[in-house]
């Protein structure tokens, strides 16, 4: 269609003509998906000029429709993307920041059926500049600060204090542009925890969304196993507050409402957990979002997930209920066998359940029991399998960096930080960029105290233990000795050659030898070997 065309008639046509002729226009550029840019700008600007009239909804809803798909290209939002065309959004949002918008709809409600019918177009206006405000605050640095000048997340809590039920699409992209707010804008959310609390709206959000039931303190009742899935709006508008949420607890969460909320916040994540979605999909995604947000939560809040009296728990771990953990080893597992996609996808888990295991002792136990069963058969490599453990230990020699390290941690933590323990279970090899790192070469534990349950072998590995490659992990099948039949002469011969080799790929600067120091770490041979010897007199107490 002409533009130009278009904007003479939006100056002078009626509010029908506007509407059929917008109309119109969308169908065309959602089938081409081309924006000609040379009047874009002074369409969105006769668009603003409109919306900015009193002119019927459906005229409303068809300008913002058009907006809407304007507002996907960030190189035309110039005069949307003011505080004049914010203004003119949020008030179609009704998004007024305090009572204001309570006092505008109650007065509204006089006209049975007729009023019915405009209440329901006057919503979906509502949902359409919603949609615009996100676009434009997500494409736009200047609509983001315009966002937080004239405190457009004020408005959004007024809103979410006052919805409960209603339209889903008005909660949706209430928390969907809250959400783009305290993830672009530091300031705001930084007014959202500390002048909005913000984390308590939201956790209300997800208790009502999710339909928890509190049997205890921060216990939630357990959904019943012929519950239906969780239904798809409630889903969504559940992701966007978690997402919320976490932008909002990435700092220190203790400023807020202190360690009862946090506290709460773990025992909807775990009700979370124990959900069913329609499908697989979503509900991976609910669990990754759940996840994320566990993280960020101090790890002392973690005693949440398996404290629950009133179901109960295992008496071998203590009367603790490891549901919970189960799930989130299924999930770490699921995430393994995607092969792809390690560092956003698996590193969150890995790191929660490092953490957990590190300071609940219970939660160590029965990971280890999944993860680290007691040894049998160490006649195949520890990566090679199909087991968790197999998984995990392919997973210390990953190219990226934070995986492999991620996974080594966890492993080092289920094995007590104790470096033989860990070399049991996945050889030399595998740990040793781990060992480098702590500096742990020359064997011994972390940092971190533990407990003192034994860890017993079973008879199988003790009666291998002596036939163990250390560097490989596993029993290895006897090989041939490439020099016994060489006489002592060749075999000096073969050992100056070799000496010859080395010395001269360190003079080229090829190769540098190391050494261990006696605190574990690599040092330049040459300096390691001139280390003078540590005192003996004194005893380790480890």
């Amino acid at each position: 269609m002409d533009l130009n065309r278009i904007l003479s008639q939006l100056d002078t046509d009626s509010e029908e003509g506007i509407e059929k002729l917008l109309q119109q226009y969308n169908r065309e550029v959602r089938r081409s998906a081309v924006f000609c840019l040379s009047n874009i700008q002074k369409l969105c600007q006769s668009l603003l000029t409109v919306l900015g009239r009193q002119v019927q909804p459906c005229c409303q809803r068809t300008c913002l429709e058009t907006l809407r798909i304007l507002s996907r290209d960030k190189r035309v939002l110039g005069p949307v993307a003011t505080k004049e065309g914010m203004l003119v959004l949020a008030q179609l949002a009704k998004l007024h920041g305090g009572g204001e918008e309570d006092e505008e709809e109650g007065g509204d409600i006089r006209n049975g059926l007729q009023k019915d019918t405009q209440a329901e177009e006057e919503e979906r206006v509502v949902v359409e500049a919603l949609k615009c405000l996100c676009n434009v605050v997500f494409n736009s640095v200047a609509a983001q600060q315009v966002g937080a000048d004239v405190e457009l997340a004020r408005g959004l809590c007024a809103r979410l204090h006052a919805v409960r039920t209603g339209r889903h699409e008005v909660g949706l992209f209430s928390l969907r542009l809250l959400f783009l707010l305290s993830a672009l804008r530091p300031d705001v959310r930084g007014g959202l925890r500390r002048e909005l609390h913000a984390v308590r709206l939201l956790t209300e959000v997800l208790e009502h969304t999710l339909d928890v039931r509190w049997v205890g303190p921060y216990e939630a009742a357990p959904p019943d196993l012929q519950a239906l899935p969780v239904p798809a709006e409630d889903n969504e508008r559940a992701m966007e507050a978690l997402k919320t949420l976490f932008n909002l607890t990435l700092s220190d969460a203790g400023d807020e409402d202190g360690d009862h909320q946090l506290r709460l916040i773990a025992a909807i994540m775990r009700h979370l957990l124990m959900l069913k979605t329609e499908t697989e999909e979503k509900t991976e995604e609910a669990h990754s979002h759940a996840v994320n947000l566990l993280s960020n939560l101090p790890v002392s809040c973690l005693d949440v997930l398996i404290n629950v009296p009133v179901q109960g728990g295992l008496e071998e771990y203590g009367g603790k209920n490891m549901d919970t953990v189960q799930v989130l080893l299924d999930f770490m597992e699921k995430r393994i066998d995607k092969g792809s996609n390690y560092k956003e996808g698996l590193t969150p888990v890995l790191s929660l359940l490092t953490e957990g295991s590190r300071h609940h002792r219970e939660i160590r136990r029965y990971i280890k029991a999944q993860v680290l069963p007691p040894l049998k058969d160490v006649k195949i490599r520890p990566e090679i399998g199909t087991t968790i453990r197999n998984k995990l230990v392919r997973l210390m020699t990953h190219v990226d960096m934070g995986v492999k390290q991620s996974a080594a941690e966890f492993l080092f933590v289920l094995c007590k930080e104790s470096v033989d323990n860990l070399l049991k279970y996945t050889g030399y090899g595998n740990a040793a960029g781990l060992l480098v790192a702590r500096g742990l070469l020359a064997g011994g534990r972390g940092e971190t105290q533990y407990s003192e349950d034994e860890d017993s072998d079973t008879e199988e590995y003790k009666s291998a233990k002596p036939f163990i490659n250390p560097i490989t992990g596993h029993v290895e099948e006897p090989m041939p000795n490439p020099i016994e039949e060489m006489t002592e002469e060749q075999k000096e011969y073969e050992a100056q050659k070799l000496v010859s080799m080395f010395d001269k790929l360190s003079r080229q600067n090829l190769i540098r030898p190391m050494g261990v120091r006696k605190d574990g770490t690599l040092a330049p041979l040459d300096e390691a070997l001139c280390q003078p010897p540590e005192d003996s007199s004194g005893s380790d107490s480890d």
